[in-house]
């Protein structure tokens, strides 16, 4: 049944379209889940693996960040379909050795879709390449940290970026870090710059700390659910037995968004027969299709009918109490929504006033209420702004620190909470830095360095030497596609701690390292005392362990943390003051470190030994207090604001598709969407396709426009699809050469890849370069 990588690539002409979904999950994502593994790593490993899979004593799965029960039992089948597709991946029994690159020279992968290349399979060997070569080749593991050590030595430290991705385990995080700081750094940009850096920069200074505020058992409780700026039935499957559970129980379940996606609407559990061959069960009861960038004029007037309701009955929307003991800056904004202008309002979200009220009305009767959001909200240039005015509706009805209520940033990455809890962060606090250095004996670098964004200038101006890259995709996950990779390239040496091929590999440095890692599902043992595991933390704060069983795919991969110790004593000698060595052969050195370095993490060797792990303290959830400067939660005041396209152009938001996560593509089927073998597709509203003369299927190049520059995209099919009037949708990373590099979230710095204006042209093969006027 195991089938070998494909040797075609995608063509778009192949593109099929069929009607939209209503209903997620079911048979058919089972069917697929196993299609999947069992074509990819054979029955025996797919199933050895899909037992384990976010069980107790197993591995976490290295999808997205949802939470299990810590209470409860766990399911049979604790995952999603695509959790078994990203778990396909990892344990394919397809093999990318040397002799595959030298069958395959850069000229030819660098014209291999991200798709192709994901689909060859586990690369088996470290391989290098130098400038004016035209093949990797292999070098062994003392060669390829030699080599890494000879060019960091020969630059400075502020030359150097550390790059991480979300799937990275805590104690992986945390010895990444500390390599960088013990080396001179502050360059460590992460994923979370791209994704939730919004998030954690409005709710530091509003509720003193940069997580959500709920637990998995909070939705048992809650009177009302709001879903804004998400697709959990793709992203985020296992969150729909969790609303489908929360609806039964009469909660109000509010989906915010422009797509009407099919896990809004209905769910066919797969752990029940029920599910598996009956009608889906419903599972919002309210959608308001908002125009992207209208969602803080949405919460602003939400503010102003909650203030007003409670004018209308004294004492049965805000919680005076809760406001008058706990938060400060309630009068200043109780008099900013005083008053509201409806026809701005109703033309920023595209929603009626009848609409917003009556959403607005269940939202005052609830007495627990959840908001959840996810990177519709913190891609925006108005992302921060609009994320406070979600703190200021749960400040003023006192919805922390009580069953059933809070903030749930939903995150996408398996891991990228805590990697930013065990010190990745470009912008870190004394606080960590002090510890560092009292701990290991260290001088840490106090000056701020580079995010992700700050990262790609630099590479445009060619003020990075060295990138190191643990996971990810940096070249395509970032904005200004082309500038990045072309910066890239003109680096004296890149890095990738990899499992599989992807484009960065093929946008290479002049001297590039592909060093091939362990991943999540694969057995950790060749160390002195046996078979290590690692923890990771989820989207809730829950620190629990990570155990692979199977055996790898080579004899040659290394573990992330022995990579990155071995990384550090050839940089930084025998002699520097970490014990490096004693780190990588135990990971309970590790831990011991981080229980004396990082608050919430004592005793953290026998407490991540416990069945269900522990959960991190979260004060505004743990005892309604806040730890912002002023020690209370803190209202804020924003300007209305929201996103208006030049005439003759459409607000553009990107979005994954069903078959994929994050730039990683695990096929062409974009089911609920109704779109199959093909990903260069423009989702648009079909008023919007007449008016702007174009027909269903038509071929265009699509221009963006941002300070009177723009950048193209070329070979796009529009489609007839139900989204906001006025805006459209694109599959990331294909849209992402459309951003701008200084088009943000201000405060955060996060591209803004839901907020392009754009317009389309019939296309043409020949354009011409697209230059900044």
């Amino acid at each position: 049944m195991h089938r070998p990588a494909p040797k075609e690539d995608i063509n778009e002409d192949d593109l099929k379209v069929t009607e939209p979904e209503h209903a997620a999950a079911g048979l058919k994502a089972v069917m697929v889940s196993m299609e999947r593994g069992f074509s990819e790593a054979g029955p025996s490993r797919t199933l050895r693996s899909m037992l384990r899979i976010n069980q107790r004593g197993g591995f976490d799965c290295p999808g997205c960040a949802w939470p299990e029960s810590i209470t409860g039992a766990r399911k049979p089948a604790e995952f999603c379909e695509n959790g078994a597709k990203a778990i396909a991946e990892e344990a394919s029994a397809r093999t990318v050795t040397p002799e595959w690159f030298a069958q395959h020279p850069i000229s030819v992968l660098q014209d291999k879709t991200e798709y192709w290349l994901g689909s060859q399979g586990r690369i088996t060997n470290p391989m290098i390449i130098h400038a004016g070569e035209t093949h990797y080749r292999p070098i062994s593991w003392p060669e390829a940290f030699s080599t890494i050590a000879e060019h960091v030595n020969a630059t400075t430290p502020d030359r150097c970026v550390f790059y991480t991705s979300g799937r990275t385990a805590n104690e992986t995080a945390f010895m990444y870090q500390l390599l960088a700081r013990s080396l001179g750094t502050n360059n460590l940009p992460d994923c979370s710059n791209m994704c939730h850096e919004s998030s954690g920069t409005a709710l530091n200074p509003t509720i003193g700390i940069g997580k959500g505020t709920v637990s998995l058992e909070d939705f048992e409780h809650a009177e009302a659910i709001f879903v804004v700026g998400q697709n959990p039935g793709t992203n985020h499957p296992r969150m729909l037995s969790a609303l489908a559970d929360a609806r039964k129980r009469g909660a109000r379940i509010v989906a915010v968004n422009p797509l009407p996606e099919a896990g809004f609407f209905g769910f066919k559990d797969p752990q029940t027969v029920k599910g598996m061959l009956g009608k889906a069960e419903p599972i919002c009861t309210d959608f308001l299709q908002i125009k992207v960038g209208g969602d803080l004029a949405l919460f602003q007037a939400f503010g102003h009918l909650l203030l007003q309701f409670e004018g209308e009955n004294p004492g049965s929307v805000v919680d005076h109490e809760f406001i008058a003991s706990v938060t400060d800056g309630f009068e200043a904004y109780q008099q900013a929504r005083s008053a509201i202008d409806w026809d701005a309002t109703e033309k920023a979200t595209g929603l009626t006033r009848a609409e917003i009220t009556d959403v607005a009305r269940l939202l005052a009767k609830s007495k627990a209420t959840i908001i959840c959001w996810a990177l519709g909200l913190t891609q925006q240039p108005h992302s921060v702004p609009t994320l406070k005015e979600i703190i200021n509706l749960l400040l003023l009805q006192g919805n922390f620190g009580k069953p059933g209520a809070g903030a749930c940033p939903v995150r996408g990455h398996s891991n990228v909470q805590g990697d930013r809890t065990m010190g990745i962060w470009e912008k870190p606090t004394e606080k960590l830095l002090a510890s560092l250095d009292e701990e290991f004996g260290i001088e840490a670098p106090r000056e701020h360095g580079y995010d992700s964004t700050e990262a790609l200038h630099a590479f445009e101006k060619d003020e990075i030497d060295v990138f190191v890259s643990m996971g990810g995709n940096f070249a395509l996950a970032n904005s200004e596609t082309e500038a990045l990779e072309a910066g890239m390239q003109r680096a004296k040496l890149t890095v990738h701690i990899s499992t599989k091929p992807n484009r960065s590999h093929v946008v290479h440095g002049q001297t590039s390292l592909i060093l091939p890692t362990l991943g999540r599902t694969d057995k950790d043992d060749k160390h002195p005392g046996g078979a290590q595991f690692l923890s990771v933390e989820d989207s809730m704060s829950v620190i629990h362990s990570t155990q692979g069983r199977l055996n790898p795919v080579s004899d040659h991969l290394l573990s992330e943390p022995v990579i990155v110790a071995r990384m550090a004593q050839a940089i930084l000698g025998d002699d520097h003051a970490v014990d490096w060595r004693a780190m990588a052969e135990d990971y309970d050195v590790v831990r011991d470190h981080i229980s004396r370095v990082l608050p919430g993490f004592e005793d953290f060797n026998r407490r991540v030994r416990e069945k269900n792990g522990f959960v991190l303290p979260n004060p505004p959830r743990d005892s309604r207090s806040f730890a912002t400067d002023i020690g209370k939660g803190r209202f804020t005041v924003s300007e209305f604001e929201a996103l208006e396209a030049p005439e003759g152009h459409l607000i553009l938001q990107t979005m994954r598709s069903h078959d994929q996560y994050n730039t990683t593509f695990y096929g062409l089927d974009d089911r609920y969407r109704g779109i199959k073998d093909g990903r260069r597709v423009i989702l648009i509203h079909p008023e919007d396709l007449q008016e702007a003369g174009f027909k269903d299927r038509d071929l265009v190049d699509v221009i963006s426009t941002f300070r009177g520059t723009e950048r193209r995209a070329n070979r796009f099919r529009l489609v007839s699809y139900p989204t906001a009037k006025g805006c459209v949708a694109a599959y990331f990373p294909e849209a992402n050469a459309l951003v701008h590099r200084d088009l943000v979230a201000r405060e955060s710095n996060t591209p803004g890849f839901k907020a392009m204006m754009v317009r389309f042209v019939e296309h043409t093969e020949d354009p011409g370069p697209t230059l900044d006027s």
